[in-house]
């Protein structure tokens, strides 16, 4: 099962809200079990001195350190970047977000920054008994393209930031169909022969427990190392 959000062009944040009021989930109707929680993971929390950046190639976060590295069974191909998970440790729980791969972590296990660590565990501890799930992130705003320095009509590259949930697929309408891209484990969707001088209409999809949330975003220009906003935003669904 698919919910759609569709978007015909790029609109500022008012019209965001406009369009989110009108989504699956925001009234508590169908949309309501568009999220419903995932499977519990267990596994090991430890810490690291962590700042935003890492294998998901995201900018330093100096004012937001509630961040983690997943394990790399679970990391794949860069498949949890950007996502937040709630922790639970001895002493709490804690929403982090994903930004980093922890090459020698076992399945289940996060490593965490010392902020986030602190709010689950003694510090002392060093590495204690964990379990997670994702959650929704607290984001503002419409999703966000981000094309890779270098980017270019021949070989374009584009990371998605500001996702409310997980993203599983990128596509670019090519020729009246969508087509997927790549995506590589640095976190960017890369199509190597490029996908030409844009602008871009792009269909997003995160896959919950029971179907999948799709947008579409049309309009996009493309840039080389630039960030372009979209115009919505994945509904927050009901727990």
């Amino acid at each position: 099962m698919r919910w759609f959000l569709m978007v015909v062009a790029v609109a500022a944040c008012s019209s965001t809200q406009a369009m989110d009021d009108q989504a699956p989930g925001a009234d508590g109707g169908d949309g309501a079990a568009c999220y419903d929680s995932f499977t519990e993971t267990q596994g090991e929390g430890t810490y690291y001195a962590a700042d935003g950046t890492g294998n998901c190639s995201f900018d330093p976060s100096p004012d937001d350190l509630l961040v983690a590295a997943m394990n790399k069974p679970d990391y794949g191909d860069a498949a949890w970047c950007g996502a937040c998970v709630a922790v639970t440790g001895p002493k709490g729980v804690v929403t982090v977000r994903i930004v980093d791969s922890c090459p020698g972590c076992a399945h289940g296990d996060l490593d965490l920054s010392p902020q986030a660590f602190d709010m689950i565990a003694d510090h002392a501890a060093g590495r204690v008994p964990i379990s997670w799930h994702e959650v929704g992130c607290d984001v503002t705003g419409p999703i966000e393209y981000h094309f890779k320095d270098g980017a270019n009509a021949y070989w374009t590259a584009v990371q998605l930031r500001n996702a409310r949930y997980v993203t599983t697929k990128l596509e670019v309408m090519n020729n009246g169909a969508y087509t997927e891209i790549p995506r590589l484990d640095y976190n960017y969707f890369v199509d190597a022969s490029g996908l030409g001088p844009g602008p871009f209409e792009f269909r997003v999809t995160s896959t919950r427990p029971q179907g999948e949330l799709v947008l579409e975003d049309s309009g996009i220009a493309l840039g080389d190392n630039v960030t372009r906003t979209g115009a919505n935003q994945f509904p927050v669904c009901g727990p």
